[in-house]
């Protein structure tokens, strides 16, 4: 079997749809957890009536919440013993009480609306970023894709972004809510009385050490979770993609021990995530109900020594707003963990929103319908790293309707040729015209509409076999597209299917032969009629009866275009315009298929070790 990846290099990703791909390990960054939440803060900003409306709604309830211990206190202090007698003052407790059952009323409708509304805030701003992170998908560089594990990509779109909405649909209000309940409360307690506030305070400092020093462990531990989780999601992806593979290799064992081991130090991670998380709600709890005991003791002392005018309502009402007071630090402290957890998400997000744009300079306004094909490698250099070079000053021409055959060992540099022709990667030295017009000033939308490339691993939907063929030219009408087919030789087998081109494939085609999907795939380059075509190795992967079936149809494809073939089978290749033979990045033979026998070098060896049988 033919090794497509060349050495050194990243393998490729083509353009549209799917590809190969490095394997490469998402790194943990230091991240700036301020800056993080103001820019969330700005996309939760973009739904700017929610945001009004659920922080008056908010407000409304702080203060309903707020004035329940005033009604608490008076309801009290109703209840009154004069000359060793109680007395009842009845109608201003129905009064309060009456107040009281009205205000949990509203605060209890106020806090279901409430509820909603957070849940359509967080899924408006999840759904900004989440398109944001598509098209940020499609605007990033081939290198990007490369060098990413896909898993991880995925995982960013998945459970990042949950993990986001998650945390504005629950949290946000607490919030907004326990600012206000702590400033209300302190102004309550105050009002009350300045001595017990003092009391009270005394447990803030111990409060903001225990939050300041758990949360340094808990940021850690939830970043690192989440680069684990996008590892686990790569793995996932490479195991269903591989399958195969990894069955027909017999290492189903050796790929669930990989698995485990990630698996593992994710479950140990999680594990120790969760033991700091759960450790600040009942330390928090403790401090609070500590706080509960010195007001309660101070209140009682001030009572019962008369050094300050004291009622039952009063020490009450202090009981109630100390516990407002508290409460909403334990609050944010039981939430810290998935507001963590949001944060890193958000990181993540951010940090590939953040990473460059594929450049795209072109400002010369041809049009892909004016481009003839003549394409023009001048001195080029190139490497995937900047210490090994894969291109090494080659100059290559090739005239309008040529059909050029590149052909070398695995490693030479063939593939990364067409790259650089595609604009995948950009040339280090040298450049690349097509009709004169150097590439880096071409549109890359006309630059890539004027080339289609069919490769070894075909691209297919899951969509119908029409619309699979119209992927070259979405306007395109069913004529053209029968036509393209017919062309291509795929409606043979299409005219054969129950349902014809309405055909629905499975996930990549695999309801269909290696053949089949290849035909399909030609269909679809001729119904985008490019000036250029590049073949990669379009028939490495099929029988000798289908690949005659397929070179027929390439011959059709091929007809007034500027060709590129990229072929190990050197018998497809016999009846090229030009055959070039590329060794460690350059071009060391090039001619017809007779003349580089007849010169008996590098082309000469290459054809008779496979006409012996041998593996190039």
């Amino acid at each position: 079997m033919a090794e497509k990846k060349e050495n050194n290099a990243p393998q490729m990703n083509f353009r549209p749809g799917g590809g190969r791909m490095g394997p490469q390990m998402h790194k943990e960054k230091p991240k700036h957890t301020k800056e993080t939440l103001l820019r969330l803060f700005r996309y939760i900003g973009k739904s700017r009536i929610i945001v009004i409306m659920l922080v008056i709604l908010t407000v409304c309830a702080a203060l309903f919440e707020l004035f329940g211990p005033m009604l608490q206190q008076k309801s009290i202090d109703c209840f009154k013993i004069v000359d060793n007698k109680l007395t009842v003052d009845f109608s201003s407790l129905v009064v309060f009480i009456a107040l009281l059952v009205c205000f949990n009323l509203v605060s209890a409708v106020i806090s279901l609306i409430s509820a909603r509304m957070g849940a359509r805030l967080a899924q408006n701003t999840v759904y900004i970023m989440r398109r944001e992170l598509f098209e940020k998908i499609s605007l990033l560089p081939i290198r990007y894709t490369d060098t990413h594990k896909h898993g991880d990509i995925m995982s960013r779109m998945t459970n990042d972004v949950e993990n986001v909405s998650t945390a504005i649909s629950s949290s946000l209000t607490t919030l907004v809510s326990a600012v206000l309940t702590i400033v209300g409360s302190l102004a309550m307690m105050l009002y009350y009385s300045w001595i017990m506030t003092l009391v009270a305070l005394v447990t803030v400092p111990l409060a903001i050490l225990v939050t300041s020093t758990l949360s340094k462990y808990m940021r850690k531990y939830y970043k690192r979770n989440q680069i684990l989780l996008g590892q686990l999601n790569g793995q996932v992806e490479e195991m269903v993609t591989s399958y195969r593979t990894v069955v027909a290799y017999g290492k189903e064992d050796e790929a669930v021990e990989k698995f485990a081991a990630v698996s593992d130090e994710y479950r140990k991670c999680s594990i120790k995530a969760r033991v700091w998380g759960s450790i600040m709600g009942p330390l928090m709890n403790f401090i609070g109900n500590f706080q509960y005991v010195l007001i309660a003791a101070t209140g009682g002392y001030l009572f019962i020594s008369g050094k300050a005018v004291m009622t039952p309502g009063t020490i009450q009402a202090m009981l109630q707003y100390s516990s407002h007071f508290s409460r909403p630090i334990n609050m944010i402290a039981n939430q810290f963990s998935s507001i963590l957890t949001a944060l890193a998400g958000a990181e993540r997000i951010f940090e590939m929103l953040d990473s460059e744009n594929e450049k795209d300079e072109g400002k010369n306004p041809i049009k892909p319908e004016d481009i003839k094909g003549n394409i023009e490698f001048s001195d080029i250099v190139f490497g995937y790293k900047p210490e090994k070079k894969i291109i090494k000053h080659l100059s290559l021409s090739v005239k309008q309707g040529q059909k050029i055959a590149i052909v070398g060992a695995t490693g030479s540099g063939k593939t990364t040729i067409v790259n650089l022709l595609t604009r995948f990667y950009n040339t280090e030295e040298g450049k690349i015209t097509i009709d004169g017009i150097d590439i880096s000033d071409m549109p890359l939308e006309t630059l890539r509409n004027s080339i289609a490339i069919v490769l070894q691993d075909t691209v297919l939907f899951s969509d119908s076999i029409r619309q699979n063929i119209k992927y070259g030219k979405l306007d395109a009408g069913d004529e053209a597209m029968k036509q393209a087919a017919h062309t291509a030789k795929a409606d043979f087998f299409i005219d054969r299917l129950p349902e014809g081109y309405d055909t629905m494939l499975a996930e990549s085609g695999s309801n269909l032969s290696q053949g089949q999907r290849q035909l399909i795939s030609i269909a679809r380059a001729v119904l985008a009629d490019p000036r250029i075509l590049i073949l990669d190795e379009a028939t490495s992967s099929v029988d000798t009866r289908t690949e005659m079936h397929i070179q027929q149809a390439m011959v059709n494809l091929m007809k007034g275009r500027t060709s590129l073939i990229i072929a190990h089978r050197l018998s497809t290749i016999r009846d090229a315009d030009v055959i070039v033979v590329i060794k460690s990045g350059t071009i060391v033979e090039s001619g017809s298929h007779d003349e580089l026998l007849a010169l008996g070098g590098e082309y000469s060896k290459l054809y008779s070790s496979q006409f012996a049988g041998i593996a190039t």
